[in-house]
């Protein structure tokens, strides 16, 4: 996963920089799988082999912004307090799709009410994935589905209250213009 310095884009922008990203790579074995357009950053998934120079190849994508970090895709559980703590800052810091990662290992360990907890989390933070990439129906949608989950729950998961949470998907899916929100 890539972090590239977002000061001029948008998420209307996704298709366009994926094309012209895609475009950078075109004649390598590197494959670009996605690009999700963040406040302060484009976060793109990309494969790159490992016989490749990373550094060579992320120098072709400062021809699209500075680079801010880079890291490897590893599935590892570090265990259910520190990944809900690092969960909440990837979220609150627009990492939706890393919040997914994190949370994903604790999802599966867990249930009844904590299960329907952190499926909803997950499943705010591929809504709003699906709105970094200017595909608002679908984030509306999954939105929906994780307003489901929590319904009948009240109170607070590891400093992440619920109701709020409820008020703001309510809010979001209602009015149809998606706010930041935090856990």
């Amino acid at each position: 996963m890539i972090y590239l310095l977002n000061d001029k884009f948008n998420r209307k922008d996704a298709r366009a920089v994926l094309t012209e990203i895609r475009g950078l790579y075109a004649d390598s074995n590197i494959i670009i799988r996605d690009i999700r357009i963040a406040t302060n950053f484009l976060e793109i998934d990309m494969s790159i082999p490992n016989d490749f120079q990373l550094e060579t190849e992320l120098s072709l994508l400062r021809r699209i912004a500075p680079l801010i970090e880079s890291y490897k895709i590893e599935e590892k559980y570090i265990g259910k307090i520190a990944s809900i703590k690092y969960a909440r800052d990837l979220f609150n810091s627009e990492k939706y799709w890393r919040t997914h990662e994190v949370l994903e290992g604790v999802w599966k360990r867990s249930e009844n009410n904590e299960k329907k907890i952190l499926n909803s989390i997950i499943l705010i933070s591929a809504a709003l994935v699906h709105y970094q990439k200017n595909e608002s129906e679908i984030c509306i949608s999954i939105l929906r589905r994780a307003l489901d989950k929590l319904d009948g729950l009240d109170g607070e998961y590891f400093g992440i209250d619920l109701n709020k949470v409820k008020i703001d998907l309510t809010k979001i899916i209602d009015t149809r213009v998606v706010e930041k929100i935090a856990i």
